[in-house]
């Protein structure tokens, strides 16, 4: 099944649709900015919030509008704003099964997975054709349980988001698209959110969204490969193709086969995204 494709970088910048002044420069920011009509507007503010985002274009091919969940009276009006602009990537909130996406067939999904029937519809979610990512949330989760804390007192997340996280990234994976690591909102802990961007990075997320734009350099850097780990990457790949190598091989004391070689093939991936990668000559 063909899906959209994912075409931004790693680091996603929220912007409220309200404050119309930010547009340009969270775009400039960051790989995209997400114009929230959500969670950021007060229901009060939220048609002012759609004229200020018909009434201020900027390039749409930075853009993605979230949009209010399907199961509230102001996702009708958020489409038809946005049918007046050339935005056509959407993130819808609280997205918690396939009936959600129905009004959604003229626009690129981004679905956000962030209650508990968001999280155990992820699979199905991700094999409808017009969605391009899936996006978990962990404070809306842990409220859809009736809790009232995501995270441990240091920072780490409890066991009930990890397993969310790691659920949305699995159905992600499944369907092939791409996978978008939740926020971090302690602006204060750039080494948190340093430590999660580089785990996401590791395990196959494909962005992070930010809620500062202190944060944006933070998840570019943990999610560009290391000079040490792109080295490794190309001399590996470099080593199986003089090799003629379509099975196990030695590679510095390490066995390599071909899940260890597709684990390269993503590091050189990631790398040439962000121009840190000069391609080796010779045959490969």
């Amino acid at each position: 099944m063909t899906h959209p494709p994912f075409p931004f970088g790693p680091a996603l910048l929220f912007c409220p649709a309200d404050r119309p002044d930010r547009y340009a420069k969270a775009a400039e920011r960051a790989d995209a900015v997400i114009l929230d009509l959500e969670d950021a507007v007060a229901e009060t503010a939220k048609s002012a919030a759609r004229e200020s985002l018909v009434a201020n274009p900027i390039d749409p091919a930075r853009v993605i509008v979230r949009v209010n969940p399907a199961s509230t009276p102001h996702l009708a009006d958020d489409l038809a704003a946005l049918r007046r602009t050339a935005y056509r990537t959407v993130m819808l909130a609280k997205c918690e099964g396939t009936a959600d996406l129905v009004a959604l067939e003229d626009f690129d999904v981004l679905a956000l997975c962030e209650t508990a029937r968001g999280v155990l519809a992820a699979a199905d979610i991700a094999s409808v054709p017009i969605v391009s990512a899936l996006m978990w949330g962990a404070e809306d989760l842990v409220a859809s349980l009736g809790g009232a804390s995501s995270r441990f007192p240091d920072g780490r997340y409890r066991d009930v988001a990890r397993h969310a996280r790691s659920q949305v990234l699995l159905a992600a994976g499944a369907h092939g698209v791409a996978a978008i690591d939740a926020v971090h909102l302690d602006l204060a802990d750039a080494d948190g959110l340093r430590a999660e961007a580089e785990d996401a990075a590791a395990v196959g997320f494909a962005a992070t969204a930010c809620v500062h734009p202190s944060q944006v350099d933070v998840v570019r850097t943990a999610y560009e490969p290391s000079r040490e780990r792109v080295e490794w990457a190309d001399t590996l790949l470099a080593e199986a193709a003089a090799r003629n190598a379509d099975g196990v091989f030695a590679f510095r004391g390490q066995m390599v086969d071909a899940p260890l070689m597709r684990q390269a093939e993503a590091v050189l991936r990631r790398a040439r995204s962000r121009g840190g990668f000069e391609e080796r000559t010779g045959d490969r």
